[in-house]
């Protein structure tokens, strides 16, 4: 009698992309993740809906730079309060009782994520509106400036052309 063994070849696993490598989280923690995240942030579009649709948005915006970036440009309405100043003037300027919206220059600065947590320390309800002025200006909406409104043209790749909504 011979005693022959076959030979298995391993199987190569199958090759997992970047993408896959961790995978997904569950639905239940994917819904508490993302829901957790709309409470902290909104993004310029939907502050720009709420500032236009007229009467009281429910929130206040609050552009946490210097004076020199504000003269640049803001957003209308906007409550010019910037981060260092907020421990000292936030309580004069604003209610807590009505939500703050922060912004600052774009999505390289996180200035009006440290503006959001000076005034949740204090005690107010806050998002951080996501693009800050960059975005704001890029989806075309009109900002201020010393010189009166501005408005420009809104970059095609990130409004839509021809629609105020993008649908998301």
């Amino acid at each position: 009698m011979t005693n022959t063994t076959a030979h298995i070849a391993p199987q190569a696993a199958p090759a997992v992309n970047a993408v896959l490598r961790v995978p997904p989280a569950s639905p239940a923690a994917a819904a508490a993740h993302f829901g957790a995240s709309l409470a902290f942030h909104a993004d310029v579009s939907d502050v720009a809906s709420a500032l236009a649709a007229g009467g009281d948005p429910g929130f206040v915006v609050i552009d946490s730079r210097n004076t020199a970036s504000w003269d640049q440009g803001h957003v209308p309405g906007a409550v010019h309060l910037p981060t260092a100043l907020i421990p000292e003037h936030a309580e004069r300027l604003l209610d807590k009782s009505v939500p703050v919206v922060t912004y600052c220059w774009g999505p390289g600065c996180n200035g009006a994520t440290r503006a959001a947590l000076a005034l949740a320390q204090l005690g107010y309800q806050v998002k951080e509106m996501l693009g800050g002025m960059e975005y704001w200006i890029r989806e075309g909406f009109a900002y201020e400036t010393w010189e009166g409104r501005q408005t420009p043209t809104a970059d095609p790749l990130t409004a839509p052309v021809d629609s105020d909504d993008c649908g998301c």
